[in-house]
């Protein structure tokens, strides 16, 4: 069992959001400790999102609260008046103040909470939770994942532990952070070593995952450390918080709707790291990469074609991009039909590199995402029936 780091505890529950599995999950401490958070940016946002972002403004939080299978998204001031009424109500069970409290949410947009079973739910919420299982909090957070996602680390030379868990497999392309994360640490840090730490980590991690490019209402990102471990130097902390998310995004990336193959994009040899991110997330992003992927088919060409779409980089010569499947060159080193043939076992697997050289500079830049299958169509055109 992954349990949370010292200074936390958890509530799970079913509070009939959900049919038969537990859909209200609380990560609380017992005092307000230093927060970062990052919120997507999509103007429909919703109340989840607008408020949380407010109340971590000063860089602390006690509790976080997970309301999950329904997002209460574009419901209007009185979808806004139940997000502030979850916050207020799951402070005043544990103690603290209602901007202590993070909320957030994630399902179908456009329906409110059930509050008569939000309150009725709230009202089970012990004022001192027990918990300590990160992967019941993380199955609590489940939507349309297939399985709970949670990743742990230890902080080089000290004491403290990292332990992250999210949620995500549809709707996903960041524009912050791309779902629901939690992480929480013991280390001892201040918000404002908290926060510039957990911004990069993100934006190497979470900001680098994409299923469909479809940037979510809801997306979330929030971190609280306890410091019930003590000090730990800066830079091994931020080692051990890239492990956690760098994991968390590569489940997210397996787990993408209908999927059967990891995409890993590696492009090297760049002008500056936004040039490398910005052709990989093109590759990643395409219907006919994640379909050839999903086919096992090693049509190159369809790379090649997703690198031409970045029109505005004037300096990538086709002449002097090279592609490559795993370890394999397929251009400009053409392969044979036999030898391209055979590579369709690689491409058949459950986690496929595509390596793409541009020798414009020296940056580099990783994604993740996965394959396009006909469950994905299939699945989200039944979302909501």
């Amino acid at each position: 069992m992954t349990t949370l780091p010292r200074g936390f505890t958890q509530y799970v529950a079913n509070i009939g959001i959900k049919d038969d599995t537990d859909d209200f999950v609380v990560v609380t401490a017992s005092r307000p400790i230093p927060c970062a958070a990052l919120f997507t940016k999509s103007r429909f946002a919703g109340p989840s999102v607008t408020i949380s972002r407010d109340h971590v403004s000063n860089g602390l939080a006690q509790a976080v609260v997970v309301i999950s299978k329904n997002s209460n998204v574009a419901t209007g001031q009185a979808g806004h008046d139940d997000a502030v009424e979850v916050a207020t109500e799951v402070g005043a069970r544990l103690g603290a103040g209602r901007t202590d409290v993070v909320v957030t949410s994630t399902g179908v947009i456009g329906r409110r909470y059930p509050m008569d079973r939000v309150r009725a739910g709230i009202a089970g919420l012990p004022s001192q939770p027990t918990g300590t299982d990160a992967l019941a909090a993380a199955t609590g957070m489940m939507t349309t994942d297939t399985v709970a996602k949670v990743a742990a680390a230890d902080v080089a030379d000290s004491a403290a532990r990292v332990v992250g868990m999210a949620k995500g497999v549809g709707m996903i392309e960041p524009d912050m952070a791309t779902h629901i994360s939690l992480v929480f640490t013991d280390a001892e840090l201040s918000p404002d070593q908290l926060d510039p730490v957990f911004r990069r980590v993100v934006d190497r991690t979470f900001n680098c995952v994409s299923i469909d490019t479809d940037t979510s209402t809801s997306d979330s990102s929030v971190i609280l450390a306890s410091g019930d471990a003590g000090s730990v130097d800066v830079t091994a902390f931020e080692s051990a918080l890239e492990t956690v998310c760098l994991d968390l995004t590569k489940q997210i990336a397996r787990d993408g709707e209908g999927a059967n193959s990891l995409i890993e994009v590696r492009v090297d040899a760049a002008a500056d790291v936004g040039q490398a991110r910005r052709v990989a997330k093109t590759i990643v992003n395409s219907p006919l990469v994640k379909t050839a992927v999903h086919g096992g088919d090693p049509n190159w060409g369809r790379v090649a074609m997703a690198i031409g779409k970045c029109s505005d980089d004037v300096d990538i010569d086709q002449d002097r991009v090279v592609i490559r499947f795993g370890t394999t060159e397929v251009y400009p080193e053409l392969l044979e039909d036999d030898a391209l043939a055979q590579l369709s076992t690689y491409m058949s697997s459950d986690h496929v590199v595509i390596h793409v050289s541009l020798h414009t500079g020296d940056a580099d830049a990783t994604v993740y995402g996965c394959d396009l299958s006909d469950e994905y169509v299939r699945f989200n055109a039944d979302y909501t029936t």
